[in-house]
Parts: structure tokens; C-alpha cells; sequence
């Protein structure tokens, strides 16, 4: 039924989110052991199924853990890995042809990108840990090791696997048991419909102590008007997201409509795909898509974000010029994908929070002795003393806080805008390329009258019902004003 009352694409979702990561980007085990505890300490703000044990959805998106990785890979299939690597976890239906097939169009389509298949692992679970309804949906959950071809760089290697994952998405496209939670060499996934504190356990990996990170996302999901599913718990590939897109309908249409502006020199066969966001999944899961997109085009992380997600500037009057000029350029490029909503990202490298100009999402950070930043959508997720803080705050409405892990920089919304305008001439660009549509009251269509007839057909064409021409369209013509009414006896 094309016109049923459930709408795949109206998915929403509520929840907690955080993040944990070393200022030095020095990885621990300790470090990926505090962001379990601190999405423990959200299990409040996630939705439990009837059975008291399935949860709407949590998980982790860690910074790849390569020495863990080549030590599995060497333990359970005896093959050892090459100096670059990516680790695929992937979701297959839990029934022998489709999950067969699964794996078939997975491989090709690796293959045709000329990756090398190491290995399938099957992952550690323990499955009693979940409630009966998550059980019952249970997929097949494995990870998937791939190498480059000779002479790849690492950025081809990462857009080689992006298109692969997305050419198989799409001739899988009716099987909605297949699902890539992520295949990176910078970033690995590990959720489910499990509770936050299950989580370890069901996934044994994460108890393992030499499973280290220096980066971790953590979101706990409260699903607002959706069932839960194993693909929409967070975080998704790049992103974990709290609130919601409102603009979403409008944001996915712009999207695909623009598929063939993606095209460029790393992305050729953007094109082809039949779609770049997905319209069937939820709102947070179409921005992580758009994102994706942008960075696999090339674009600079902080810049993708702040096209994606502006701060409110078209009417501060006394914003610099130069930073002016780079939000409009941009405004034209993308439209706001406008929450509430509060983000939490990483790119294997950097950690990043922001919120949309409407500010309804709360993050707060600090910053603790022993170099870790941790932000999250309460205080209190991490336990530390007061005597460890060494600095603390908030990010606000339209704002940005960021840390590359690689230089021990965090970067705050004043200095990531004064690297982004300084970047290109977007003023110079704006005043020799652009051109303004503008329209004034003098070249309006005149007032033509219609006759009776003509009346009651556009009348009948827009639908203009007895009320809404006597209490609406008439106060308007006679008083030039809206007209004054109120409900019950007021």
C-alpha cells in the first residue's frame, strides 16, 4: 500500500549521546571502558520494549583499534594483515540463501573496485544478554576484512569502499536485513537493540582489554513514532545524532535532486546510484548519508558540517564580512538541515560536536586531567572528581567544539569559522559570480476581474469551501487584515 498511514521516512528518534576521546590521541582500553559507563548512566534516556531487556537502540563508533583487529584476524582465520586494512560489520538476514547472497553481492562489488577480500569473522556475541524481542530479530553479525589494491592511497581506499558498500546497497536494496553498520580503516561500529549496560557483554569484543580507542561516539536511542530495528540503533557511520530533522522532507528531495552537482574527480560514478540520502530510513541516518557524501568528495570535515548545518546569520549585522560571505556562498550550495538537534561525529581522526541554530539540544563538556575530553548531553555520564576538571562548558545554539587527535588541538566555533572564510575568496567569488533574482511590486501581473462563472471554477480548482470564503478570504478583502475569531466561548 503506496498510501498507508506508516511512512518509512517519517522516522524519529529522541535520544542521549556522547562523546569520549584522548586530547594526544593516545588509545586505552580504560578510554572505550568510560564511554560504556557514561552511555550506562543515559539508559534513562533511551526507550525499553514490554520485555524489559530490548532497548530502542545504543552502540558505540570507536576509532579503528588496528593492533586488536590484527590480532583477531590472526587468531580465528590465520591470515595476517597487510599495512593498510578495513574492517567491514555488516548485519546479514539470519536465513542461509539471503544471507548467503548477502555476502555474494558484497564480495562483487568489492571486487569490482579492485579491493582484496581477507576474511569473514564472526563476531563474539552472546545473545541471552538481549530481551526475547530483540532475539527475535536478531541478525547475522560479522566482520568483514578488506585490503586496497596495489598503488591506492588512503583516501582512493576510503572512496573505493564507500562506492562498493553503496552499489551493493542498492541491488540489495529489497532485502531491508542486509546492512552495513560500517566499513572503514578509520572506524568501526558496535551497536544494537540491547541495553547500555548489556552492551559488553552481548558484544565480547568490547570486554576484551586489548581492544584499545582513542575516539569514542556513544548514543542511547529513544525511537519517538518508530518500531525499533537493529540498522536505525546509533551511531551510524560517521555520526550519532539527538533530536530530529524537521526539514528532512525538503533536505532529501534538494539532495537527490542535485545527484548529478556530486559528481567530481573522486566521485565519478555518483551519478549512477539511485539515490545519495535515503528517503526510507531515518532522519539522523540521511544526514549521516550527506555527510558521508561530502567527505568522500573531498570536502574538508569542519566545512561539510557548517554547510550542512549553519548557525543563524543572515541577520547578524554585525557578523565580519569575510564570514558572512562563506555562509552565503554556501546557502546557496544547501539548504539548513534545520533540528532540533545536537551531533556528535568522528572521522577516525577528529571529534566533533555541534548543535543547529536552534540550541534545543543541551552538550556539555570537560576536560579532565588525564586527557580525556568527554561531552555529552548531561553532565555527570563520566565520573570524575571535581579536582580533575581541568576546564568545562557547553556548546550553544549554532556552535561548534572540535578535536584533532593527531595535534591535541580543540578548536571552538570562533576559530574553525576563522579558518573556514579565510580558505578561499568566497567574498570575491560572491561579487564577480554571482546574480541576484529580484522582483518589485511594479511588475506584478494587474488585477483582472473574472466573472461569475469563472469565479465558482477557480473556486471549485483550489478547493475554497463556504467558511473559508466567508470568514477568511472576505475579512481580508474588506478590512485588509486577518480576520478575529476565537474557539469555545471566550
Amino acid at each position: 500500500m503506496s498510501n498507508a498511514l506508516h511512512r518509512p521516512g517519517e522516522f524519529r528518534d529522541n535520544c542521549g549521546f556522547g562523546l569520549i576521546a584522548h586530547l594526544q590521541g593516545e588509545a586505552s582500553h580504560d578510554l572505550l571502558q568510560s564511554a560504556i559507563d557514561s552511555l550506562a548512566n543515559m539508559t534513562h534516556r533511551g526507550g525499553i520494549a514490554a520485555d524489559g531487556k530490548t532497548g530502542d537502540g545504543c552502540g558505540l563508533l570507536l576509532q579503528m583499534p588496528e593492533a586488536f583487529m590484527r590480532s583477531v584476524a590472526a587468531e580465528e582465520l590465520a591470515i595476517e594483515l597487510g599495512e593498510r586494512f578495513a574492517v567491514g560489520v555488516v548485519f546479514l538476514p539470519d536465513e542461509g540463501n539471503r544471507a548467503q547472497r548477502g555476502r555474494e553481492v558484497l564480495e562483487n562489488e568489492l571486487e569490482n573496485r579492485g579491493l582484496k577480500l581477507r576474511g569473514w569473522r564472526k563476531v563474539p556475541l552472546e545473545p541471552d544478554v538481549c530481551g526475547p524481542i530483540a532475539r527475535a530479530c536478531l541478525p547475522r553479525i560479522y566482520h568483514l576484512f578488506v585490503e586496497p589494491g596495489s598503488q591506492t592511497g588512503s583516501e582512493r581506499f576510503e572512496v573505493d569502499l564507500f562506492m562498493a558498500r553503496r552499489r551493493a546497497e542498492q541491488r540489495l536494496r529489497d532485502d531491508e536485513d542486509f546492512y552495513v553498520c560500517s566499513l572503514s580503516s578509520r572506524v568501526i561500529a558496535y551497536k544494537g537493540l540491547m541495553m547500555p549496560v548489556d552492551l559488553p557483554a552481548f558484544y565480547r569484543d568490547l570486554g576484551d582489554e586489548r581492544l584499545e580507542t582513542a575516539i569514542c561516539l556513544f548514543h542511547q536511542r529513544f525511537s519517538t513514532n518508530t518500531e525499533p530495528r537493529w540498522p536505525l540503533a546509533q551511531p551510524f557511520r560517521l555520526l550519532a545524532h539527538n533530536g530530529e530533522i524537521n526539514t528532512i522532507e525538503a533536505n532529501r528531495c534538494w539532495a537527490n535532486t542535485r545527484k548529478p552537482n556530486f559528481t567530481c574527480e573522486r566521485l565519478p560514478e555518483i551519478a549512477e546510484l539511485d539515490e545519495i540520502v535515503n528517503t526510507n530510513g531515518s532522519d539522523s541516518s540521511s544526514m549521516d548519508n550527506m555527510l558521508e557524501v561530502l567527505l568522500m568528495g573531498g570536502m574538508e570535515l569542519h566545512r561539510a558540517v557548517r554547510m550542512m548545518v549553519p548557525p543563524a546569520w543572515q541577520n547578524v549585522e554585525t557578523m565580519d564580512s569575510e564570514r558572512r560571505a562563506f555562509y552565503e556562498y554556501h546557502s546557496m550550495h544547501m539548504e539548513p538541515w534545520d533540528g532540533p538537534a545536537g551531533v556528535v561525529m568522528t572521522d577516525g581522526r577528529q571529534a566533533l560536536c555541534l548543535l543547529d541554530r536552534n540550541g534545543l539540544r543541551p552538550a556539555r563538556w570537560v576536560i579532565t586531567r588525564n586527557g580525556y575530553i568527554t561531552l555529552a548531553s548531561e553532565m555527570g555520564t563520566y565520573a570524575c572528581r571535581p579536582e580533575e576538571v581541568v576546564a568545562k562548558g557547553r556548546v550553544g545554539p549554532g556552535q561548534i567544539l572540535a578535536v584533532d587527535t593527531h595535534t591535541g588541538e580543540v578548536m571552538n566555533t570562533e576559530q574553525i569559522d576563522t579558518r573556514l572564510q579565510s580558505a578561499y575568496p568566497y567574498k570575491r567569488w560572491l561579487k564577480e559570480e554571482s546574480h541576484y533574482l529580484e522582483s518589485a511590486l511594479t511588475e506584478l501581473v494587474g488585477f483582472q476581474a473574472l466573472d461569475a462563472e469563472a469565479v465558482k471554477t477557480w473556486q471549485k480548482m483550489f478547493q475554497v469551501s463556504v467558511e473559508e470564503r466567508e470568514q477568511v478570504l472576505r475579512p481580508l478583502a474588506e478590512n485588509g487584515q486577518e480576520a478575529v475569531s476565537s474557539m469555545g466561548d471566550d
